[in-house]
């Protein structure tokens, strides 16, 4: 069945990139904001959305992804999900919106889709935006695309160094006061004393030391977004005060009757444990309601390896941006082995102690484990370092020995350069270091002979 003219005319007519497709997911029209976007060199028209979005050669839910076709089938609603989607510019998160065209006998007969870029996140390297594509970060982005446009307040939750401030901003930058500031408050960092002073301001004479009238970050913030950063160390005497202010969108300046209106958005983030802080009587549970209307779990990095080399390389630009390094194979290996509790702000450190142990133009694996060892807060319990190292110098049979003739030069030289950094790193005696790589003495000693380190 073909659509009518009627209807093709009016996707053509729509600001925003829409295609019109059937049931068979063949695309049917795609209107002149969608062939600027997306298509500027050729048409998409006959060919199925699935393939050119996706360069997939079977519909979206049948190749692991979420296909807003195939829910819209079984809701019989409109549908919204995330998607990476090939653009003329690479890969790109894209926000899709399907809505159902139903025929006569209220069968669903074609599809209309919305695209809608979400500019705050990349699959590629920037220093400007969220960066991944693991399942857990998707995940995680996909609520950041469905709550940002409203008005709802947000709670951001997540270990600390899993980038909850650069969520904060996407939020922010996504919604409809992207126009307006975004004030970032540090809770945690702010006295009782001056808590509520620097959040609603305080007027003139209203306390020692206050010689002129001064607004507060509440008023910095009006049409934009107010980030409450490490919202769990808000003193318990405070949190009735914010809570008002969520409550009755009022507030009133220290030293001032007056009640003032606050036009804010609120995000709020921690890495502590509110349920456990309101059972503990530390958190106020009605303030953690009125916080929490739609809270985010921020997955720690450990739960996104895939991420990583997306990461690094990100990461590397930012601490090293006169050298173009890269990370060898090895090297990615023993970064993506680590557990990081100190998630993303962990990963570049390591990889900037990394950077200052290699002299040429990529990190090795000899690298890396210098800059794990330098970091290494205690020696009580193996490290993924020290197993990782174990694998490769000290497997069975002597497979990758350094010393057998017989290996590839690249695995005897890779392993040369592990021994190597685990030896300058060691402190201890020779027979501790041979225990920890779990060999002998006698073959630790051939090893490091082989190696050119006695």
């Amino acid at each position: 069945m073909k659509p009518l003219p009627e209807l093709m005319s009016f996707v053509e007519g729509l600001p925003e990139p829409h295609i019109l497709f059937d049931t068979q997911y063949r695309i049917l029209a795609a209107n002149a904001a969608y062939r600027r976007q997306f298509s500027p060199e050729q048409s998409v028209v006959g060919r199925t959305c699935y393939e050119v979005s996706h360069r997939f050669n079977m519909p979206c839910d049948q190749a692991g992804e979420t296909c807003p076709l195939a829910r819209s089938r079984e809701s019989g609603q409109r549908e919204r999900v995330l998607h990476l989607h090939h653009t003329p510019k690479g890969e790109e998160y894209v926000n899709i919106e399907l809505a159902p065209l139903l025929d006569a006998s209220g069968q669903q007969a074609f599809y209309v889709e919305k695209m809608e870029p979400l500019k705050v996140a990349q699959t590629q390297v920037t220093v400007q935006t969220l960066i991944g594509r693991s399942p857990a970060f998707m995940q995680m982005l996909g609520l950041v695309a469905r709550v940002a446009p409203s008005d709802a307040t947000v709670l951001l939750l997540g270990e600390s160094g899993t980038g909850k401030e650069l969520v904060s901003r996407a939020v922010h930058e996504a919604s409809n006061r992207a126009s307006k500031a975004l004030v970032p408050v540090d809770c945690s960092s702010l006295p009782e004393n001056l808590f509520e002073s620097e959040l609603f301001g305080h007027e003139r004479g209203a306390f020692t030391g206050a010689n002129t009238a001064r607004g507060g970050l509440v008023e910095a913030a009006s049409g934009g977004t107010l980030f409450l950063d490490e919202v769990g160390d808000i003193p318990l005497s405070m949190q009735v005060k914010l809570l008002r202010l969520l409550e009755t969108g009022t507030y009133r300046r220290v030293g001032s009757t007056e009640q003032r209106h606050a036009d804010i958005r609120v995000v709020s983030a921690t890495h502590r444990d509110l349920d456990q802080m309101v059972a503990q009587g530390k958190f106020r549970e009605d303030l953690y309601y009125r916080l929490s209307t739609f809270p985010i779990q921020l997955p720690p990095l450990r739960e996104r390896s895939d991420d990583i080399a997306l990461l690094a390389t990100a990461l590397l630009e930012r601490v090293t941006p006169r050298r173009k390094l890269s990370v060898s194979t090895k090297a990615m290996q023993l970064l993506q082995a680590q557990p990081y509790p100190g998630n993303v702000r962990e990963l570049r450190n390591l990889l900037e102690r990394s950077a200052l142990m290699c002299d040429g133009d990529t990190l090795q694996a000899s690298h890396v484990a210098q800059a794990l060892q330098s970091g290494r807060r205690s020696n009580t319990a193996p490290s993924p370092t020290d197993t990782f190292l174990t694998t490769h110098l000290a497997s069975a049979p002597e497979a990758s020995a350094i010393a057998t003739p017989t290996e590839p030069g690249a695995l005897k030289s890779a392993a040369q350069s592990a021994l190597k950094a685990i030896t300058l790193a060691h402190t201890g005696s020779r027979a501790e270091l041979a225990a920890k790589l779990d060999i002998s003495e006698r073959s630790l000693y051939r090893k490091l002979k082989a190696a050119n380190l006695l």
